[in-house]
């Protein structure tokens, strides 16, 4: 068992080999790139959802309960929407919208000004409804109750599938860590995991009430500083610490050692 043991004293993140290094970094830099992606899109759409930049309990809201107070036209418009369309053109559609979007103003009219404005996303972005037919854009003349159950089961589980394997993997490199208290390493460890399914349960929750969007803060939060936490460890064990010279023997078998 010592031979053992000696014979993994690499199975560190200071003293791994180079080609493993090298690795474990493009992943955590691919990522870490992607999750800053991600925070960037949110922004983009989430927080633009009550038409001021940066996210709020507000944003939450309009996105998961809606904003019942309009149609789901208007609050695009007034929201994440906003940027692409000068005011005049917005307040020409949401009066449209607030009238009932009579059929008969729309080829006249109201045709040309979603051409202009709308239909190079409206018609070409997968998921997004084809704005060049008047049915389309009758569906969304509705009152704004947030996000639809469908459209909420197949981001769930988009998310608690896809992320779950981008922490997954940040965790077994951070678990070759180096003087990390244990409890530490297994909170941070865990944490992410916690927080996620926190995440996107509050999305359900605010689809049922307008409360709970704090939850969805706080989840976003939570997973965002745990995972910032074991990238930078991880990194700056891999390619600083390990400048040190020093052999820092399994990290496994010393985590298994104070138990």
């Amino acid at each position: 068992m010592k031979a053992s043991t000696q014979e993994l004293a690499w199975l560190n993140l200071p003293n791994l080999p180079m080609t493993v290094k090298a690795l474990f970094a493009g992943y955590l830099l691919v990522i870490g790139v992607g999750l800053c992606m991600a925070g960037l899109q949110i922004m983009l759409t989430h927080g633009m959802a009550d038409g001021k930049v940066g996210l709020s309990k507000d944003d939450i809201v309009y996105s998961y309960y809606g904003n019942r107070s309009g149609t789901k036209l208007e609050s695009m418009l007034n929201g994440q929407m906003k940027i692409n369309a000068p005011p005049e053109v917005r307040l020409d559609i949401i009066k449209w919208a607030r009238e009932g979007a009579p059929e008969a103003q729309w080829e006249p009219h109201f045709k040309g000004v979603f051409e202009q404005h709308c239909v190079a996303c409206h018609s070409k972005i997968p998921g997004l409804p084809d704005f060049t037919k008047f049915e389309n854009v009758k569906k969304e003349v509705v009152i704004n109750e947030g996000a639809s159950i469908t459209s909420l089961t197949r981001v769930s589980h988009i998310h608690l599938f896809g992320i779950s394997f981008i922490f997954f993997f940040m965790g077994l490199i951070f678990s070759f860590a180096v003087g990390i208290p244990r409890w530490l390493k297994e909170l941070a460890i865990a944490f992410p995991f916690g927080f996620l399914i926190l995440d996107v349960l509050s999305w359900w929750l605010t689809k049922w009430t307008p409360g709970f969007a704090w939850l969805t803060i706080i989840g976003g939060i939570g997973y965002s500083v745990a995972s910032t936490f074991m990238w930078i460890t991880s990194m700056y064990q891999m390619f600083v610490l390990s400048r040190n010279g020093k052999v820092y023997g399994n990290a496994w078998a010393a985590d298994v050692s104070r138990d």
